[in-house]
């Protein structure tokens, strides 16, 4: 608040908010598209459980590990600039990810899309902030700015449904892959969006508030590389197992460097993160329920994703109409958020809102996955109720788990203490469908183990070719049959195994290939029940949690409501 802006007087005050409102609507459609494809993914790249896991966090991990620095570059070298660097950014991961072959290469392009996304949010509000000075109006265009946000959560599943279903050009027999896959042209989209804003931007009125800034650099890289270092352990252990050395060794690695981070940030004088914050306890307490509380609701949209596309095979536009009812109410229901928020102690509309979401979880963990409509799988229609619940406590949440954030501090650490929470807020969005996917796939496993010995013996396999197959997990029958197939016929070959004796073993398996996926398809349905019931407790704690927060810290004051305003919609980043 206290910081000397500088706006230059050339550029256009209509191009810089045209610019501004656009490119958060990019920036959150690019951002919602990973959550809303998710089960499309797997089906094709025949990606494995961690695999898909890197591509639904990957985009987030690029949000959040430098999120705390594009605001102060922005300031120090000019918004303007790095709106077009996020912009450009976004163009080349969007045209990667339309053009993606393989699982490697989606992975890729998402990382850079994320880092384009990081530099968008918190640039196109700061270049409107700073040129509306005064609170009242600046909070006025913040909830304008908030409005396009949601706006781009609800136009992404929608766009990722409808090129889905109009723009996919069949392979040219049964079973053979897409000529062209129709969700490639969302992204393609997004890079024609993007390009527009380059040329708005250029419109734009430029502003900095350079005065006493500089980058925290130790402390920017030790977080990165530490997050960073954690994903990659996590990931690794959906398949390799978390007593694997190598997810150790990331664990201890990525442990060190957060520790280092929080030593240098004790000790440097302009930290990323001011620690003092947290010697608050209604402030700590509501740093926990932001990781806890987005880590339930991103793990029930990645949960849904691949359990109604990936493991139930309903079409796409059917996922993007589950993420309408996600996502829309955060767009609808912005007045009433922002009448309760200044209304009501935010701290209940808080409790409320996770008290919903814990709802939404253990309804949905009550639902039978893994099985297609047609097979008698649970109608993707039921999940619209629960999901509806799921997005009203979003609503609720997203906003204002940062009012009270900043209703529990001094004045002069408004600011810090919004950054803050933004940041352990996005952690959360990116810890739901990692740690979700790392425990659906993991009691996946467990649960299939058995069965798959059973229908492997009884179907005449010996018991090397058993053993051989036990260790593949449920997704790779189900998404990438050719490729364990193939193999394993060429393990067995390269083993001394007579031709005739594996093509009668690759019979044999393809006899049994469709009770191997049915049971696939449960096994990991009872690991995304987990993932649900795992939400629901989530949420229900983090519900809990906000009733020891001080009920006077967290009541606005007249003198701050145009601060709350500000802030708790700076928090408005949703997945």
């Amino acid at each position: 608040m206290s910081q000397t802006i500088s706006v230059a007087s050339r550029g256009s005050v209509r191009a810089t908010f045209v610019a501004a409102y656009s490119a958060v609507t990019l920036a959150q459609i690019t951002n919602a598209l990973p959550g809303a494809l998710s089960g499309t993914f797997a089906v094709e790249f025949h990606t494995s459980g961690a695999g898909l896991t890197w591509i639904a966090g990957m985009f987030l991990m690029g949000i959040v590990v430098f999120e705390l620095s594009w605001g102060l570059l922005g300031d120090m070298f000019g918004r303007r600039k790095l709106l077009y660097v996020g912009a450009a950014v976004n163009i080349i991961g969007s045209v990667m990810a339309a053009m993606a072959p393989s699982t490697g290469v989606m992975i890729v392009a998402q990382a850079i899309g994320g880092i384009g996304a990081g530099i968008l949010f918190p640039i196109s509000l700061s270049m409107i902030a700073a040129i509306t000075p005064d609170h009242r109006a600046r909070a006025k265009v913040i909830a304008t700015w908030a409005g396009f946000l949601s706006l781009g959560a609800v136009i992404s599943p929608m766009l990722a449904g409808f090129t889905a279903q109009f723009f996919t050009v069949p392979g040219g027999g049964p079973g053979a892959p897409n000529a062209f896959s129709g969700w490639r042209a969302a992204y393609l989209i997004a890079a024609a969006v993007a390009v527009v804003v380059l040329l708005i931007a250029v419109r734009a009125k430029d502003s900095a508030a350079a005065e006493g800034r500089k980058v925290d650099m130790p402390g920017q890289l030790t977080l990165a590389v530490g997050l960073i270092a954690v994903l990659y352990a996590t990931v690794t252990a959906v398949d390799a197992g978390f007593g694997s050395a190598q997810v150790i060794a990331s664990y201890i690695a990525g442990g060190v460097l957060l520790f280092a981070f929080v030593v240098i940030e004790s000790r440097t004088a302009e930290p990323l993160i001011h620690l003092s914050l947290f010697k608050n306890s209604s402030y700590s307490i509501t740093g926990i329920v932001a990781v806890t509380g987005m880590f339930a609701f991103l793990a029930i949209c990645f949960s849904t994703s691949v359990a109604v596309s990936g493991l139930a095979l309903a079409e796409t536009w059917k996922v993007g109409v589950l993420f309408v009812f996600i996502q829309g109410p955060a767009f609808a229901f912005i007045p009433v958020v922002g009448w309760l928020i200044h209304h009501v102690a935010p701290r209940w509309v808080l409790t409320a809102g996770f008290a919903f979401m814990a709802v939404s979880g253990f309804w949905l963990s009550t639902f039978t996955l893994g099985t297609p409509e047609t097979f008698g799988g649970t109608p993707w229609t039921a999940f619209i109720p629960p999901l509806l619940v799921l997005g009203i406590g979003f609503a609720l949440t997203v906003g204002s788990v940062t009012a009270v954030a900043i209703n529990t501090v001094p004045a002069q650490q408004i600011g810090m203490a919004s950054a803050t929470t933004n940041l352990l807020r996005d952690l959360g969005f990116a810890l739901g469908p990692v740690i979700g996917s790392a425990i659906a796939f993991a009691i996946g496993a467990t649960v299939f183990a058995g069965p798959l010995a059973g229908i492997l013996g009884a179907a005449g396999l010996p018991a090397d070719a058993v053993a051989g197959l036990a260790h593949v997990p449920p997704l790779g029958f189900l998404s990438g049959w050719d490729g364990v197939v193939a193999q394993f016929s060429g393990q067995a070959a390269a083993g001394g195994a007579p031709a005739q004796a594996v093509d009668g073993m690759v019979k044999a398996l393809t006899v049994a290939k469709p009770h191997i996926q049915g049971v696939a398809g449960t096994s990991l349905g009872q690991g995304f029940q987990t993932v649900y019931l795992s939400a629901g407790i989530a949420a229900t704690l983090s519900a809990v949690l906000t009733l020891f927060i001080s009920a006077r810290s967290s009541a606005p004051t007249a003198d701050t409501v145009a601060e709350t305003t500000e802030a708790s919609t700076e928090a408005a980043v949703i997945d």
